[in-house]
């Protein structure tokens, strides 16, 4: 008997392995490295802030893993919500996955109004006389924008991203070109004293904020898999894509980092009134090939921002879906556009909540946003989902799985101790504005909410608890799959 096709929910599997690769490293390199070099810099008080790029790339290279294997075994629309609703539906029913989408619906647009507080800082440049209120209605316009190139069908959407990842690619390149070219490894290396002493408390604060500021530049390794259903070969395709775009992005923020160390002066880039604090890549490009080349790399720079948006809502609108489709949320965000197929609801309210994010961002500074939303992100994915990997390894051990994550479980530790890490360190990263008190809070209000919710719907733990093995069932008796590598 043959192993029927994982469940789709509607969706058409059309997105291969180079356009998830391209959606993963266009939400990942948006407008995040152009403007975090500088808060990198501040962290650790110096050069020494790349020890931040490449502990960000281990933890999200090891949570990345975790990512593969779930995503290749529970290829779904929804991501984490599909992972958490098939482990926690044992004891908890439906508690889990409706706490991720109550969390999703927070932090994945704030994590998209971070890009366009960056895409308004980069246009600065361009229009230095670009006042207040300017800023907040382009910024309003460029989400409209967004919603709007959305609003078509998914055909559509794979050739405005792989477009979109060419000038990504483009801007990076031109950046590290300019870099290279007047690169000077006296001013890249020039330490401060104690910038490595390891046993003092001050390294320790620079690295937990610099890790924070790290992992939040390589958000997004994950986007593709929010659209496993519409992921052809998702076995194969989505631990390929994951693995692949971290490296890629890992090698392109090293030499991002090192170069703009190599131009300009790590202490301007501590300068609120300098230029390199603010754009720091066209600062590079107007201090190498002049004002002229620096002004165009800025437009590819504004370009690759957009696109961070852009595929960041493509993915996130997908997480509510599910969920209501199977009644773990809102009915009404199960509802599908009639002929482009891509959720109403979602798309729509994911584009609101980005634009009061964004507008909170222009008001705040963009390291406490960045805190608040990884605190938040990290209670109910990032640690639960770890938990989720063992668990359906032992609840569902016949779970075809095309892809088994490496050395496990090294990998899940680590990532386990990495957000730990920044966990904990938050409220020290954000004095006085108690990201952890928020995130705690947040999920408080999530659980009553829940409460009412079941008990308006009549499930557990006011129902009886429903078990569903769907990805389980479709396999039928068949054995499970041989492990393969993503690169074989």
């Amino acid at each position: 008997m043959s192993a029927s096709p994982p469940p789709t929910g509607g969706f058409t599997r059309r997105i291969g392995p180079f356009q998830a690769t391209a959606i993963n490293m266009s939400q990942m390199c948006g407008i995040g490295p152009f403007v975090t070099i500088p808060l990198m810099v501040a962290a650790f008080g110096g050069p020494q802030a790349v020890i931040g790029f490449l502990a960000g790339a281990v933890l999200a290279l090891a949570d990345g893993l975790v990512w593969a294997e779930l995503g290749a075994s529970l290829p779904g629309s929804g991501g984490s919500y599909v992972y958490l609703r098939q482990a926690f539906q044992y004891r908890t029913g439906r508690l889990m996955p409706f706490l991720f989408v109550w969390t999703a619906m927070i932090f994945i647009p704030l994590i998209m109004s971070t890009g366009v507080v960056g895409f308004v800082q980069y246009l600065g440049y361009l229009a230095p006389g670009l006042d207040q209120t300017s800023g907040d209605l382009i910024g309003l316009g460029v989400i409209a924008l967004v919603v709007l190139l959305l609003w078509r069908g998914i055909s559509h959407i794979a050739r405005i991203t792989t477009v979109m990842w060419v000038v990504m690619i483009a801007a990076v390149v031109l950046v590290i070109l300019a870099s290279v070219s007047h690169f000077s490894p006296e001013r890249a290396f020039d330490y401060p004293s104690g910038a490595f002493d390891f046993t003092g408390t001050a390294f320790w604060g620079g690295f937990a904020a610099g890790l924070t500021i790290g992992i939040y530049d390589y958000l997004g390794y994950n986007t593709a898999a929010y659209m496993g259903a519409e992921i052809k070969d998702p076995g194969r395709t989505l631990p390929r894509a994951i693995i692949r775009s971290v490296l890629g992005i890992m090698a392109i923020y090293l030499l991002l980092q090192v170069g703009a160390l190599g131009v300009i002066d790590w202490h301007r880039m501590l300068d609120p009134k300098d230029v390199a604090s603010t754009s720091v890549a066209s600062a590079v490009l107007e201090d190498t090939w002049g004002a002229g080349a620096a002004q165009v790399v800025t437009v590819l720079i504004l370009v690759t921002a957009f696109a961070s948006v852009f595929t960041g809502l493509l993915g996130g609108s997908r997480v509510p879906f599910d969920a209501a489709r199977d009644r773990v949320f809102f009915r009404s965000y199960a509802r599908m556009h009639p002929r482009h197929q891509f959720p109403v609801l979602g798309l729509a309210t994911m584009g609101v909540i980005t634009a009061v994010g964004f507008l909170i961002g222009r008001h705040t500074d963009l390291v406490t946003l960045i805190q608040l939303l990884t605190t938040v992100m990290v209670l109910v994915q990032a640690l639960a989902q770890i938990a989720a990997l063992t668990v359906l390894r032992k609840r569902q051990p016949a779970l075809p799985r095309p892809y088994r994550m490496w050395l496990y479980p090294l990998p899940s530790v680590v990532a386990l101790v990495g957000w730990l890490v920044i966990y904990g360190y938050a409220d020290h990263n954000a004095p006085g504005r108690h990201p952890i008190e928020w995130s705690l809070a947040w999920l408080a209000l999530g659980c009553v909410a829940f409460v009412v919710w079941s008990r308006f719907e009549k499930v557990w733990p006011f129902g009886p608890r429903e078990v569903r093995e769907e990805y389980l069932d479709a396999a039928g008796p068949a054995a499970e799959a041989p492990a393969t590598a993503p690169g074989s």
